[in-house]
């Protein structure tokens, strides 16, 4: 099922969200996004999915606002913003495809902006059970994610092995 803000057809955002046995959220504006979610009271809708077992997904935007915060475009160049928080810490999407998004994550991690997180290659994707990372898996064969954080004073990323679904 779809659900469509602009045009809504659904009353019960509630009883629709809550029927849901996974929400996967594509790419796009991660700020615009989340002021739409606001604006319709999803953000406590999606807190009680997530608390009751649904599963949240997404790629891009669609992944970012389910952590802490991360670096994105939505203001045009690349800042860091905070998200929903359900997911522990920072990601950085599109890490290897972007030339700014790595730099932007580490210095806003260093300036405590955002907390610790991770960097997540195109085609990668991290999978968290209960706030914990489980795996990193890849529909690309060298794409990985990063473990992000602060070590002392300078921020350090660490490879995550990633298991390659085939292709």
């Amino acid at each position: 099922s779809h659900l469509a803000l602009f045009r809504r057809t659904i009353g019960d955002l509630r009883a629709f969200v809550l029927s849901q046995d996974l929400i996967y959220v594509g790419g796009g504006n991660t700020f615009n996004m989340l002021a739409l979610w606001r604006a319709h009271g999803l953000e406590s809708i999606f807190r009680e999915a997530y608390d009751a077992g649904v599963v949240l997904a997404g790629i891009s935007a669609g992944a970012l606002c389910w952590f802490e915060g991360g670096p994105t475009d939505s203001f045009g160049p690349l800042a860091p913003m905070r998200c929903l928080g359900f997911a522990p810490g920072s990601l950085g999407v599109h890490y290897d495809a972007d030339a700014q998004r790595r730099p932007v994550l580490h210095d806003a991690i260093a300036r405590g902006e955002i907390g610790a997180g991770y960097g997540v290659d195109e085609g990668a994707a991290l999978h968290l059970v209960d706030e914990r990372l489980v795996e990193v898996v890849a529909s690309r064969p060298h794409a990985t994610a990063y473990r992000v954080e602060m070590q002392g004073d300078r921020v350090v990323e660490q490879p995550l092995a990633a298991r390659f679904l085939g292709g």
